[in-house]
């Protein structure tokens, strides 16, 4: 969490940013921790880790305390569909003690209508996140409105077991060395 950013005094003496601040997601004593798991289910680094989940702090301050709903990045959304998954920290222990309310994650029901609808509540979200922290969101985390409606649903999940993963700049690279070697190959008369 940016604990060194000076926070507008109305969030930081808020009794749900207090909690939220001093709260550990999943047991202390497991070998695999919240943030390394999170690490690795989505192949970030654990300083990235570390940073999504003090966003998933600003989110679900943001998310309980506003008038209105709250979407989430697609980073923070990730740790939060993990956090639902302790469920027992999370509905007996995170919402009741440290929300001091319930807050479920309700998917879109699809369509244009709800499209229109999340755009808007995702850039409400910044909006309100500007307000609430006085600064703008990380942008590598909370990218704009239409990246994150309108690209980002176009990505998938890849297992590193089932497919080759090579960045587009390394895949040209290589596109480019076989057609030097073929047309080389060609060239000297070499089959």
């Amino acid at each position: 969490m940016r604990d060194t950013d000076a926070l507008p005094g109305s969030t930081a003496s808020h009794p749900v940013w207090q909690m939220l601040r001093s709260y550990e997601i999943g047991p202390p004593e497991a070998a695999l921790s919240f943030s390394a798991r999170l690490a690795r289910e989505n192949g970030w680094s654990a300083a990235m880790a570390e940073r999504v989940i003090a966003e998933y702090r600003r989110f679900v301050f943001l998310a309980v305390t506003g008038d209105a709903p709250a979407t989430p990045s697609d980073a923070v959304d990730q740790a939060w569909h993990l956090h639902l998954t302790y469920s027992r920290d999370y509905w007996e222990h995170f919402c009741p003690d440290v929300l001091g309310r319930p807050l479920h994650h309700g998917p879109t029901a699809g369509g244009a209508d709800e499209h229109r609808r999340y755009y808007r509540q995702y850039a409400d979200t910044l909006a309100r996140y500007e307000a609430a922290f006085g600064a703008p969101p990380p942008s590598d985390i909370w990218p704009s409105a239409a990246r994150r409606l309108n690209d980002d649903p176009r990505a998938r999940r890849v297992h590193p077991r089932e497919a080759f993963i090579v960045p587009r700049w390394q895949a040209a690279l290589y596109v480019l060395v076989l057609l030097t070697m073929t047309a080389l190959a060609l060239y000297l008369g070499v089959t």
